[in-house]
C-alpha cells in the first residue's frame, strides 16, 4: 500500500528538481542537450523511430486545435506574465544604473543610506571643496554641487490624486558636473530666482508642469521656465536654485553633495583625504554605487513576486497540459496501440508524445514572449523611489527575459507531455485495440 504512493511521491520530488535545475541550466548547457537530443534523434534507430511517430502525432494536431491551443495559450499567459514582471525590475534597475558613472561620487552624512535622511552642514562644503581628487571647471572652479532634495505633492496625470513629486536644489555646478542633463525646451533656472525646470519623466506624470506654467511651494510662485531631458532618473526630478530652495523651506543643511572627480585614480585621492579627515563624518560613494544600492530592494522585490506568479500559473497550465496530453493519448489510443503492435517500442512512443508537448510548449513560449515584447517594451510607467518621490522608468523586454520565459515554457511542456508520455507506453495494445 505504501509503495506505490512512496514512488509517486519521490517521483513528483524528482520531477521538481528536474524542472528548477532546467530553469537555472544556462544557455551553453540547453544547448548540449539540445544537441545531444538531436544527434540520437537522427543517429539511432530509436531516435529514428521517435521521429516518424511524432510526426503522425504533430499531423494530426489540427484535428485537435481546440485542446491543442489550452496549452498553447496557457503557456503563453506564464511566459506574459512572467517576462512583463521580471522587465519591470529590469526596467527600474536599469534608470538608476544610468543615473550614476565612476567618475561622480556623492556624500552623505555618515550611516545614511538615502538623502531623505542625510544632512550636511554649510561649514562643511567648503572643507570638502577643497579635498584633492575633484575635476575642475573650465574657470578653475571644482566641480561641487551641494544639494538639496524636498518632496512636494502634484496631481498625477491619470486620475488627479496626490503623488509625491522631488525637487532636487543643486548648486550653480550642476549642470556641468551632469553633462547628461540638457534643456530640451525653454531655458535654465536663474540664481537667485523662483523658477523650476522640470524633467521630462515628471512632465509626463504630473499635471501642470508645462513650460510657462507657474507652481506653488511653500505658498510662493514658482515660474516653470524649461524642460530638461538626462535618460535616467533625474528625468522624474524637478531643479531649482539650492539657495533660493533652502530659503524657501528654512532649510539650513544640505542633504548631500555632488563632485566631479578626475576618473577612479581622483575617486581614490578624494575619498582617501575625506576618510582622513576628522571634521568629515562622511560617507562617499560613487554615484554608481548609489544608485545601485537605491535599485536593490525593489529591484529583488519584484523579482520574487514575479517568480512566486509565475510559479503558481506554471503550476495551472501544467496541470491544463497534461489534462490535454491525457486525453489526447486516449483518443489516440487505437493509433499508438498499432504503433506498438508494427514494431514501435516504448521509447519512441514516450518521445513522439513528449515532441509533440514541447512543440506546443514552445509555440505557446514564442507567443508568450512576443506578446511581452510588444506590449511591454519601453512601456513607461512610475513608482515610488527610495527618497519617496516617484520615479518615472520604462519596462526592459530583454534578450536575456526572453530566454527565460521560453525556458519555462518547455519546463512546462516537458513535466506537462512526461507523464501522458508514460502511459502511451504502458498502454496494454490488446486493450487499447479493443477500445472503440
Amino acid at each position: 500500500m505504501k509503495r506505490p504512493w512512496l514512488v509517486n511521491l519521490l517521483s513528483i520530488l524528482a520531477m521538481v528538481a528536474g524542472l528548477v535545475a532546467w530553469i537555472f541550466l544556462p544557455w551553453y548547457g540547453v544547448l548540449a542537450l539540445a544537441v545531444a537530443v538531436g544527434v540520437w534523434l537522427a543517429v539511432t534507430r530509436s531516435g529514428r523511430l521517435s521521429l516518424a511517430a511524432a510526426r503522425i502525432g504533430i499531423a494530426s494536431l489540427p484535428q485537435r486545435w481546440g485542446a491543442s491551443s489550452v496549452i498553447v495559450i496557457g503557456i503563453a499567459g506564464v511566459v506574459g506574465v512572467l517576462v512583463a514582471m521580471l522587465a519591470m525590475g529590469e526596467g527600474f534597475k536599469a534608470t538608476l544604473d544610468q543615473t550614476g558613472s565612476d567618475d561622480t561620487a556623492i556624500i552623505l552624512r555618515g550611516g545614511s543610506q538615502a538623502e531623505t535622511n542625510s544632512v550636511i552642514t554649510r561649514d562643511q562644503v567648503p572643507l570638502i571643496s577643497s579635498l584633492p581628487g575633484i575635476a575642475r571647471a573650465a574657470d578653475g572652479k571644482p566641480l561641487v554641487s551641494p544639494e538639496l532634495s524636498q518632496i512636494i505633492n502634484l496631481p498625477s496625470m491619470g486620475d488627479g490624486s496626490d503623488a509625491n513629486a522631488q525637487v532636487r536644489g543643486v548648486g550653480p555646478q550642476a549642470w556641468e558636473l551632469r553633462k547628461q542633463v540638457k534643456i530640451v525646451e525653454g531655458r535654465e533656472f536663474g540664481a537667485g530666482l523662483r523658477e523650476l525646470v522640470v524633467g521630462q519623466g515628471a512632465q509626463s506624470q504630473f499635471r501642470g508642469l508645462q513650460v510657462g506654467d507657474s507652481l506653488e511651494l511653500a505658498n510662493q510662485d514658482w515660474a516653470i521656465v524649461g524642460k530638461f531631458a538626462s535618460g535616467d532618473a533625474h528625468d522624474s526630478e524637478l531643479w531649482a536654485d539650492a539657495e533660493t530652495l533652502a530659503s524657501t523651506y528654512n532649510r539650513r543643511a544640505y542633504q548631500s553633495i555632488t563632485v566631479r572627480t578626475e576618473g577612479n585614480a581622483g575617486y581614490q585621492s578624494f575619498k582617501a583625504a575625506m576618510d582622513a579627515d576628522p571634521r568629515l563624518k562622511l560617507d562617499v560613494l560613487t554615484t554608481r554605487d548609489y544608485y545601485s544600492k537605491q535599485s536593490e530592494g525593489l529591484t529583488k522585490l519584484i523579482k520574487i513576486l514575479g517568480t512566486v506568479i509565475g510559479t503558481i500559473m506554471a503550476i495551472g497550465a501544467v496541470f491544463g497540459a497534461l489534462n490535454t496530453m491525457y486525453a489526447a493519448v486516449a483518443g489516440r489510443a487505437r493509433e499508438i496501440a498499432t504503433m506498438r503492435a508494427i514494431g514501435f517500442r516504448g521509447t519512441p512512443v514516450v518521445m513522439a508524445v513528449m515532441l509533440e508537448t514541447m512543440l506546443l510548449a514552445f509555440v505557446g513560449g514564442v507567443l508568450g514572449a512576443l506578446v511581452a515584447w510588444v506590449v511591454f517594451n519601453g512601456y513607461t510607467v512610475s513608482t515610488l523611489g527610495q527618497n519617496f518621490s516617484q520615479v518615472v522608468f520604462q519596462f526592459r523586454v530583454s534578450p536575456e527575459l526572453l530566454w527565460t520565459g521560453l525556458k519555462w515554457a518547455l519546463g512546462i511542456g516537458l513535466v506537462g507531455g512526461l507523464f501522458p508520455a508514460l502511459r502511451a507506453a504502458r498502454l496494454p495494445v490488446t486493450t487499447a485495440l479493443r477500445e472503440t
